[in-house]
């Protein structure tokens, strides 16, 4: 089992290790929530790299990743533990068939721990042989509002009750990042048990850097248009801004194209890489794109 880092810089290493740029902020708020034991609340627009985060921390500690992906409706029998009812009355048929009729020792059998089917979060409060796991809670905003108030003795005492068995505590507990791609505000209970941090959209220098490590090899006046075209597109009266997901997609799709430098006839036909909305790509094929293309070449020609 890796040691935890010792210092900030220690994280901006293991980040980095995972091809993880962060920044100072990100890298302080990662330190606190493994030297306290605190749950990290990311939240940010899609695509800017909250989920990635749980992905390298998982990586670079050598730990196993729990993930438990969000959705509307999602509930205990999904997110917990499940009883497996179909052994559990073929276990109640066989006993009887043995003459047993102790109910109370047949119930007693029947709901321990061999006829409990585990789901991500009480899987992530056992530890594998690498040590306790990352528990990745993904998109918590999509879930309902009562799954959030189960989730607090999950971040609080790293502890779940089960009626029939009891409470199962965490020896060590896990290292726990949750994301929200904030389309429903969370309870402040639930904040007030985590560490938070706004997870925005990188820097020009930043986000050129992220290219580098994600997509080695591509021209560098490519790489630095592309940069350029996505930053100024987030400044555009969008739907839905391109994350940074988007912009690592495009510079690949760009290259699969031996594009060595952006052209309007190029962005108009690959825009639905970028923005995933009609209304969005309508707005800026044509004219719009070539001329956020023609401030992006003029500022790139003043460097």
């Amino acid at each position: 089992m890796s040691d935890l880092p010792s210092s900030i810089e220690a994280v901006e290493k293991l980040l980095e290790q995972g091809d993880y740029v962060a920044d100072r902020a990100l890298a302080t708020s990662l330190f606190l929530a493994l030297k306290m034991g605190r749950p990290l609340f990311l939240e940010g627009e899609a695509g800017v790299g909250k989920t990635e985060i749980a992905k390298v921390l998982a990586q670079t500690l050598n730990r196993g990743l729990v993930r438990l992906q969000c959705y509307e409706g999602l509930d205990l029998s999904s997110a917990v533990y499940e009883w497996n009812y179909p052994r559990q009355m073929l276990e109640i048929r066989l006993a009887e068939a043995a003459g047993e009729q102790d109910r109370g020792r047949i119930a007693a059998d029947i709901f321990s721990r061999d006829f409990l089917i585990e789901r991500p979060l009480l899987q992530a409060l056992q530890s594998g042989l690498e040590g306790p796991p990352v528990l990745l809670i993904d998109e918590l905003d999509r879930t309902d509002e009562p799954f959030e108030a189960y989730l607090l003795e999950v971040l609080s005492d790293f502890q779940i009750t089960i009626p029939e068995l009891g409470a199962v505590k965490a020896e060590t507990p896990p290292i726990v990042i949750v994301t929200s791609n904030r389309t429903r505000e969370i309870h402040d209970a639930l904040k007030r048990r985590c560490l938070y941090y706004w997870v925005d959209y990188p820097s020009a220098e930043r986000e050129l850097a992220i290219l580098k490590r994600k997509v080695p090899g591509v021209p560098e006046r490519l790489s630095r248009e592309i940069v350029a075209f996505v930053q100024g597109l987030r400044n555009a009266e969008l739907f839905k801004l391109p994350g940074v997901a988007e912009t690592i997609d495009w510079t690949r799709a760009l290259t699969f194209l031996d594009k060595v430098a952006l052209d309007p006839e190029t962005i108009d036909n690959t825009l639905g890489v970028l923005l995933k909305y009609q209304d969005d790509i309508a707005k800026m094929q044509g004219s719009e794109a070539a001329a956020l293309l023609r401030q992006v070449q003029q500022e790139l020609a003043g460097l």
